[in-house]
C-alpha cells in the first residue's frame, strides 16, 4: 500500500533538509521535489491549497496527503477545522470516493423487488458476512422497494465460490434468499462471472471496505447493518431530496 510505503520513505526524505521554493508555482515545486525524492510520488494527480496558510493538499488517486509549499515536508494525517468542527480530510475523501447512485452498473447486480418496488437502494454484500445476513433478515420488514444487490466477495475464497453459485443460479434471487435467510447453500453452478470481478474493482475504486455497504438514491452511503427503521428514514430522506 502506498501509505505503508510512505511511512518508511518519509524519514529519509526529511534528512534532505530545507530547500527554498523557487519562483515556480507551489504546485509545480511540490510535484517536482516529491517526484525527485520519492519516486512513488512521481504521478501526483492534484495539488491544491488548503484553508490553512502554507499547507497544500497532495492527492494521489483517492489518497490525500499534505505538504509545505516547497515540497520538503509531507504530512500523512487528518486536517481538522476546529472552528467549524469538521474533518476536512474525511470530507475530501468522501467526495473522492462517492459512488453516485445513477452511475451504478445495475446490470452487474441482482434485482430483488418487494411490493410495488417504487423505492430503491443498492447494497454491496458478501454471502459469508454475518452482518449481511442480519441486514437481509431485517429487510424483510420493508415493503415496496427494489434492492440492487451487488455481490461483493471479499471475505474468503469460499465467498467467491458462493457468489458464483448464486450469480449463476437459474433463479439468483431465490438462491440468495435461500442462503441468507434459510441457510440453504446454493447449488454448484457456473457461468460468466466477469460481473463479480467488476463489482470488486468498483468497490476498490470507491473504497468499499466492508459489507454490507448501502447506497441510497440521494448518494448517501451507509456502512453496516443498520436497522430497518433507519433504512426507512434514509429512504424518506432520499425521496425528499429528489
Amino acid at each position: 500500500m502506498l501509505r505503508t510505503l510512505l511511512t518508511s520513505l518519509l524519514a529519509a526524505t526529511f534528512t534532505l533538509g530545507w530547500t527554498h521554493a523557487n519562483a515556480a508555482e507551489p504546485a509545480d515545486t511540490i510535484r517536482k521535489n516529491l517526484a525527485e525524492r520519492i519516486p512513488q510520488l512521481a504521478q501526483v494527480d492534484e495539488v491544491q491549497a488548503t484553508p490553512m496558510a502554507g499547507l497544500y493538499e497532495v492527492r494521489i488517486g483517492t489518497d490525500v496527503f499534505y505538504a509545505d509549499a516547497a515540497g520538503n515536508y509531507l504530512i500523512q494525517g487528518e486536517l481538522i477545522d476546529v472552528r467549524a468542527q469538521r474533518n476536512l480530510t474525511e470530507d475530501r475523501v468522501n467526495d473522492l470516493t462517492m459512488l453516485p447512485f445513477k452511475d451504478l452498473p445495475l446490470q452487474d447486480s441482482i434485482k430483488l423487488v418487494r411490493g410495488n418496488g417504487k423505492r430503491q437502494l443498492a447494497v454491496f454484500e458478501d454471502p459469508n458476512c454475518g452482518f449481511c445476513k442480519r441486514f437481509e433478515r431485517d429487510m424483510q420488514n420493508i415493503d415496496n422497494i427494489t434492492v440492487h444487490l451487488f455481490l461483493y466477495p471479499i471475505l474468503s475464497r469460499d465467498s467467491a465460490e458462493k457468489s458464483r453459485n448464486i450469480w449463476c443460479a437459474k433463479d439468483p434471487v431465490a438462491a440468495w434468499e435461500n442462503y441468507m435467510l434459510r441457510d440453504q447453500a446454493p447449488e454448484a453452478a457456473s457461468c460468466d462471472v466477469d460481473a463479480l470481478q467488476r463489482n470488486l474493482a468498483l468497490g476498490r475504486k470507491h473504497k468499499i471496505t466492508g459489507t454490507p455497504t448501502i447506497i441510497f438514491p440521494d448518494n448517501n452511503r451507509v456502512p453496516g447493518a443498520i436497522a430497518h427503521t433507519e433504512i426507512e428514514k434514509h429512504l424518506a430522506a432520499a425521496h425528499t431530496a429528489k
